[in-house]
């Protein structure tokens, strides 16, 4: 499909412009800035063309290292389709889902099928990740990484992960992330064994020499010892996120819902301190990416006190609304932690940007546009979200993956 953005605002990792986009056959094929625009058509032939009238926002589709799609195993939680959908609505082009699947996730050959399931729907580029251990039990490692990937490669993992608990072991820990490091994979911990911060150390730790990433930070004292790696190792290729609710929120919204049932989230939500030191850390790039850590359950799964919230629709205005409305981001900034920052994380070539030849993965933006948030009309099957009711700002309002218009809605 061939489609003309004429007009928008461009903003990526690399650039701040207005000018025209055109798109075709799934690439992006010309990057044109206003001023060479003016003499610009900006019309392919029998194409779509969206005007953005100066004020719309065009950047890379939104990257999402770290969602829970619940499939194989908890339909009523969630299926692919509707979380793929949700994926799109929030203008996420490619998701990892974890591991923690019934069963779980823990070889080549159903990673595969998920993710051809999920090319087939065409929604979003799902790269679902394999467990450290055998359907993590944390007893042995994972098949996956007993045997190695197989010589057809018919599935490579971005990411490998234990999501949802820690690998207590410290011997099969270590070997999991020296087995990981050595066939080039990425880690990314849970954090949660002895309390966050010892997690965070632990991993730091055993994970010498490999690519571990740090899951939904949430403390002050993980931000710390993850600054003080960081200048003492600056190579060392340790990386982390922080999810939109940890941004936004603090233990007194999770009391004010119910700590043990609707608040409840693995990390819990944290203090004001710990809050703002997630801020400064996302601003410094101590803190590499923004992750959602969707969490999607029934209602009846939150009263008995399953933790976690859904939050692929709302982490745009949420972090809009967080990071560039109160803290002074600038929309570079942000867009950069949800996209180009944790493409190159996971190996994503091609996408994150902006860019002449890059995969047409796009999300339109209305940045000025006030939204009041409503869970029960998310497309996810989880409405569980401590945001319904608050008014925040921006909304996704055109997402296009691989050249497709997988969401839209009036401009």
């Amino acid at each position: 499909m061939k489609i003309t953005f004429r007009n928008f605002r461009i903003i990526d990792a690399f650039s701040d412009m207005t000018g025209n986009v055109r798109v075709n056959g799934g690439r992006i094929v010309d990057v044109v800035p206003e001023s060479a625009a003016r003499a610009d058509p900006g019309i392919e032939d029998g194409g779509l063309v969206f005007d953005g009238g100066g004020r719309l926002v065009l950047t890379g589709g939104f990257v999402d290292m770290h969602a829970h799609f619940r499939e194989p195993g908890s339909s009523e939680k969630e299926t692919l389709e509707s979380a793929s959908l949700a994926a799109a609505r929030g203008g996420y082009t490619s998701v990892v889902c974890m591991a923690n699947t019934k069963p779980p996730i823990d070889n080549e050959e159903a990673a595969a099928f998920i993710k051809r399931r999920a090319d087939t729907l065409g929604l979003t580029k799902l790269y679902p990740a394999i467990s450290l251990t055998e359907g993590m039990g944390g007893k042995r490692l994972s098949p996956y990484l007993a045997t190695g990937p197989s010589r057809e490669n018919a599935y490579r993992p971005p990411l490998l992960s234990e999501d949802g608990r820690d690998v207590e072991d410290d011997g099969l820990f270590a070997a999991a992330l020296r087995r990981a490091a050595a066939n080039g994979h990425t880690v990314s911990c849970h954090c949660d064994l002895g309390g966050e911060d010892a997690a965070v150390e632990r991993a730091l730790r055993l994970g010498a020499g490999s690519r571990v990433h740090i899951a939904h930070v949430s403390t002050k004292g993980a931000v710390e010892l993850l600054r003080r790696h960081k200048k003492l190792k600056p190579r060392s290729g340790i990386t982390a996120e922080a999810s939109p609710h940890h941004i936004a929120l603090t233990h007194g919204d999770a009391e004010a819902a119910g700590a043990e049932t609707f608040g409840k989230v693995a990390p819990p939500l944290r203090s004001e301190e710990d809050r703002l030191a997630l801020v400064e850390a996302l601003k410094d790039g101590v803190i590499d990416a923004i992750a959602t850590d969707h969490a999607p359950h029934t209602e009846e799964d939150k009263l008995n006190g399953a933790p976690g919230f859904s939050g692929l629709e709302t982490a745009f205005a949420v972090c809009y609304s967080t990071l560039v409305k109160r803290h002074n981001f600038s929309p570079q900034k942000l867009f950069s932690l949800l996209s180009a920052v944790p493409a190159r994380i996971l190996g994503l070539s091609g996408c994150g940007a902006v860019s002449k030849g890059g995969s047409a993965d796009l999300v339109v933006l209305d940045t000025d546009r006030e939204t009041v948030i409503d869970g029960a009309m998310f497309a996810s099957r989880g409405k569980n979200t401590l945001f319904s009711g608050k008014k925040l700002y921006g909304a996704v309002v055109l997402t296009l993956c691989g050249g497709r218009i997988v969401y839209q809605q009036a401009f």
